[in-house]
């Protein structure tokens, strides 16, 4: 029988789940096994799985998980060197010369287990089925626009928490913003599921937004209209070939912008279209501020669907739910392709 280990999230701040009670009922009656660590921060209540019909394990077990469990979470596990032995469902971020992802799949590596990451499970057209990005795109959008009210006031955007809700966020936000001014946004990637996310937060705010994807990309640059507008947020997935939207010099460069939202954040990648800055940002530090006069800010959380746990949880597990049901045959589908993207990035290491 299949066995899926579902662990608690160690990273600060990361409430996330990327499998409800409703989905772990279903995964249970199609016959797979189904364990679930208490967590002392997950926004959705054990008690829901136990209901489920789920095995319950205490929080961070699963180093200690039977060797055949498959153990999925969201984000990274603790950096402790030791070798992984067992199947693992995450998102790695691995696959694109981060440093950090190269001591990963070394460590993948020496334990003989095995990666399939979650930003790799895509169908016969390339397409990822099941992704964070609306959250994350709605979520950057939001903070990017406070990075901004900040500024008005002379300040660095303070630091951020959840939100119990999408409708507290956009309260706490109008509240922030200056009554009868809003700064012009562009967007990146405005097509897809990050670029939606944005887009509606924008047009919930009165934010004028101008929407750009592949066809007024695909000059390769160099792209003035970015600095036209106060705000640029950029939401594409950094692939080998992606070009430059912001060069080191626009710090120097006769400019409006002056805050960049990166939610795709992925600072450390050779394909980072976005060369002012070089490390993530974080809740207790949302915008790094990378030239003083006139001033440039850019927020790169790099977990922003958390600003919202529940509804992103909610929305992901249900994309996410089709291709679990598949996890008793892993050598087809969705599974077989992330597992050869895991052979090809290990194979030279």
């Amino acid at each position: 029988m299949t066995h899926l280990w579902v662990r608690a999230e160690q990273r600060p701040n990361e409430e996330r789940v990327g499998l409800t009670p409703e989905g772990a009922a279903a995964l249970v009656k199609a016959g797979i096994e189904v364990t679930v660590e208490e967590s002392s921060v997950r926004a959705i209540p054990i008690d829901g799985y136990k209901a489920a019909g789920c095995a319950i394990a205490a929080e961070n077990l699963w180093p200690k998980a039977p060797s055949d469990a498959i153990i999925f979470g969201l984000k990274e596990l603790p950096e402790d060197g030791t070798p992984l032995t067992h199947r693992h469902i995450m998102f790695g971020h691995a696959y694109k010369g981060q440093p950090a992802g190269q001591v990963l799949l070394k460590r993948f590596k020496a334990g003989g287990g095995t990666l399939y990451d979650l930003e790799y499970l895509v169908d016969e057209t390339g397409r990822r089925v099941a992704a964070f990005g609306y959250w994350a795109g709605f979520a950057g959008a939001a903070i990017s626009l406070k990075a901004w009210a900040a500024q008005k006031k002379g300040f660095l955007c303070g630091a951020v928490e959840k939100y119990p809700s999408k409708q507290a966020l956009l309260d706490a936000l109008k509240a922030e913003l200056p009554a009868a001014e809003r700064p012009r946004a562009i967007i990146i990637g405005a097509l897809g599921r990050v670029g939606s996310g944005a887009a509606d937060l924008c047009t919930a705010m009165n934010v004028p937004v101008t929407k750009w994807d592949m066809a007024e990309t695909a000059s390769g640059g160099p792209f003035p209209e970015i600095l036209q507008h106060e705000i640029f947020l950029n939401c594409i997935l950094a692939r080998p070939g992606c070009p430059v939207f912001v060069p080191e010099s626009a710090k120097m460069a006769q400019r409006a912008l002056t805050v960049i939202g990166d939610i795709a954040c992925d600072p450390t990648s050779d394909f980072s279209p976005i060369k002012v800055y070089d490390r993530a940002t974080d809740w207790l530090l949302p915008a790094l501020r990378v030239w003083d006069s006139p001033p440039l800010d850019v927020m790169a959380i790099d977990n922003l669907p958390s600003l919202l746990p529940v509804e992103s949880s909610e929305d992901y597990a249900k994309q996410l739910l089709p291709s679990l049901l598949t996890l008793e045959n892993l050598n087809a589908g969705v599974w077989a392709r992330a597992f050869a993207d895991f052979t090809r990035h290990t194979a030279t290491l």
